[in-house]
């Protein structure tokens, strides 16, 4: 546990340095979650797009579903209950890191960024392949990634606690699709296959 704990903060320390102080404006605007307000009702568009009716109001219930449990669980059950400090609230890493954008709350584990990009760029990865073919999922697994590196960047998370929250994501996405599919929302996972919802 030494051991990874301290490979954690040295790759954390790395990440907060790479590219500053050029990268600042960049990551402090891709860390924001109003800027990608555009980017939502853009997969709003495409969802309504596919699914008209009740398949596009279940569709959008899953999703909100899947973010809301991402978020709560790395903000409301994993941050209290591991307490562990973000890395700009540590005394020992202070004076090392490179903060451009102040610093958020005493707790960083797990990011609730990365768990609610992840969860969303999951969702849409495990669609059935006809969906999966129109490669909406791949900007959105960028975007997770480069999200989950902002709040490396920035000094509010360490990578495990992006990590973390990359796992709690993907894992609400999975159960998710999971549960469509023992309730026939999706009718297999072939090309030839659709929402069995009508």
């Amino acid at each position: 546990m030494d051991f990874i704990s301290k490979a954690d903060r040295e790759l954390s320390l790395f990440l907060n340095h790479f590219g500053a102080p050029e990268l600042d404006a960049l990551m402090i605007l891709w860390s924001s979650r109003w800027v990608w307000l555009p980017l939502y009702g853009i997969l709003l568009a495409w969802m309504f797009k596919q699914w008209k009716g009740r398949r596009f109001l279940f569709s959008v219930i899953a999703v909100a579903a899947i973010i809301l449990l991402a978020d709560q669980t790395a903000s409301t059950l994993f941050k209290p209950l591991f307490a562990r400090l973000r890395p700009c609230h540590d005394p020992q890493l202070l004076p090392l890191l490179h903060l451009p954008d102040g610093c958020g709350g005493q707790f960083g584990f797990a990011s609730s960024h990365a768990a609610n990009t992840m969860a969303l760029a999951v969702f849409f990865a495990l669609m059935p392949l006809r969906f999966r073919r129109s490669y909406v999922w791949m900007p959105l697994i960028f975007w997770s990634l480069l999200s989950g590196w902002s709040r490396i960047y920035l000094g509010f998370h360490f990578a495990g606690d992006v990590l973390a929250g990359y796992a709690i994501g993907g894992f609400w996405a999975a159960f998710m699709h999971f549960m469509l599919r023992r309730f026939r929302f999706f009718d297999g996972n072939s090309a030839e296959n659709s929402l069995s919802v009508k």
